[in-house]
């Protein structure tokens, strides 16, 4: 996923949770323990025992990342179709949030009035008639 440039900025902080798969058991810690190792990341446990909870800045981290780097340790996620469907939303909010932060700002229209009076520059008005002239002089 691709950040913003390097600038200083207000922190855009997230807490998510983590959810693991029933088998094999006991992934949590071991899961806490790895992502513990990575800088400007906070950990928490949840109540539910298979889930935990992350709470980091998206200009360092997103879930998609962290969720990609437990898998490919060989973690194993909840698969149940609501965790893929949140997992999915999350993924697309934080990359749109992200693209945007990379938008430059510039507002839409210089004037309130703009738009209305380049219409109305491209607009024939007048005394403007389409008849051609010798119809109009015909007696």
């Amino acid at each position: 996923m691709k950040r913003p440039a390097a600038m200083p900025q207000t922190p855009i902080r997230k807490q998510r949770n983590i959810l693991f798969a029933k088998f094999p058991p006991g992934q949590v810690p071991e899961a806490s323990d790895f992502l513990g190792r990575l800088e400007d990341l906070e950990l928490e446990r949840r109540e539910q025992p298979r889930a935990l909870g992350v709470a980091y800045d998206l200009h360092h981290h997103c879930l998609q990342e962290l969720e990609g780097t437990l898998e490919d340790q060989g973690y194993h996620l909840d698969n149940t179709l609501m965790s893929k469907m949140m997992r999915a939303l999350i993924y697309y909010v934080e990359e749109t949030q992200l693209h945007n932060l990379d938008a430059p700002v510039r507002p839409l229209k210089r004037s309130q009035s703009e738009a209305y009076t380049h219409a109305w520059e491209r607009h024939p008005h007048g005394d403007h008639d389409d008849t051609p002239p010798e119809w109009r002089e015909y007696k």
